[in-house]
């Protein structure tokens, strides 16, 4: 991957890494101020969940990025090679059109969101924070996607591939 994408992974994994951390911590406080000190702290709880919703988001591109997230390839494994490679083609295009319309409507409704002043219940955080998670993770997918696209389009054919083709 080129110096953008792998910068953009690291960005991803710290943020991915930050919020887990900081997740976990909250789970743990909230449970233990409540078994303990039998008293709750509802921010806890809000602050585990905005967590665990940019961890999620932020790791759907990890996870397209490498392939490990679930895909129905019966189809595509017996395709020959040149026509599973313009499958592939047509499945990142349409991720990318996916992504570019998630990240302007998401920004839209980011910016909706500060113009209104709204905050959460527990935290009293701006709700564009919580919702900035939209517009980032899907601005990242849309930029990943394209350069692994683009990767994959100059990506020669195996010589056995080209026969097959031919």
């Amino acid at each position: 991957m080129n110096p953008l994408g792998r910068n953009l992974q690291r960005l991803e994994n710290v943020i991915i890494a930050v919020c887990f951390i900081v997740m976990c911590l909250a789970e743990f406080g909230q449970v233990a101020n409540r078994n303990v000190f039998h008293a709750g702290i509802s921010w806890f709880d809000e602050l585990a969940r905005y967590c665990m919703v940019y961890m999620t988001l932020l790791a759907t591109e990890a996870g397209l990025r490498d392939g490990s997230q679930i895909a129905i390839t019966s189809v595509t494994e017996k395709c020959p090679p040149f026509l599973k490679r313009v499958l592939q083609l047509i499945v990142k295009a349409v991720i990318i059109a996916f992504s570019v319309m998630i990240t302007m409507t998401s920004y839209e409704l980011v910016l909706k969101q500060l113009a209104t002043g709204q905050v959460s219940a527990g935290l009293s955080l701006p709700m564009w924070i919580p919702y900035l998670v939209l517009p980032v993770a899907f601005g990242f997918i849309t930029v990943v996607q394209t350069i692994i696209f683009f990767k994959l389009l100059k990506a020669p054919l195996k010589a056995k591939d080209q026969q097959e083709h031919a």
